[in-house]
């Protein structure tokens, strides 16, 4: 399966951070196409976009100055499939995507991806205190997968938090 596309430009509002794409993303060519994952609902209900999208018009974020990624490329069932060195590789390429394209706000959908990218074990929810990118704030807010075990609203009042920086 080949990996999606990025859906990404420079100055973004927000740049949101996934592992990496699900089976069905890989087969649909969108991000966040699984039907479990609450990424379009979270989105809306935060108050970050006016309407619930779909993953089929995931590159309509681009004009709202959301940007799509993931730390590694490749397709797979879950998480746990990814290897040590596609995480290597996806760091460094995510923090050359970020240099390069300056999102105001980088939005880690994962406490375990922003610990990948950032090899920091103990992670709170919300800003990180000091970036990688000078410049350039890290938000870390949950997974959007529906096997997360944390309550709908109290993800969404996680990532409402975005919402005051822009």
């Amino acid at each position: 399966m080949e990996p999606i596309e990025d859906h990404l430009k420079e100055n973004l509002k927000i740049m949101f951070v996934g592992f990496n794409p699900s089976l069905k993303s890989g087969q649909t060519g969108t991000h966040y196409a699984n039907p479990n994952n609450r990424f379009w609902t979270i989105l809306h209900r935060a108050g970050l976009t006016e309407r619930k999208y779909e993953s089929k018009e995931d590159k309509e974020l681009l004009k709202l100055g959301y940007g799509l990624t993931n730390i590694v490329e490749r397709p797979t069932k879950e998480a746990a499939d990814i290897t040590k060195e596609e995480y290597q590789k996806g760091r460094e390429n995510l923090l050359k995507k970020i240099k390069k394209l300056q999102p105001k706000v980088v939005c880690f959908v994962g406490k375990g991806v922003y610990q990948q990218y950032s090899g920091k074990k103990k992670v709170e929810w919300g800003i990180q205190p000091d970036s990688r990118v000078p410049g350039v704030i890290e938000f870390v807010a949950p997974s959007s997968s529906g096997l997360v075990r944390i309550k709908l609203e109290k993800i969404v009042s996680i990532y409402r938090q975005l919402t005051e920086f822009i």
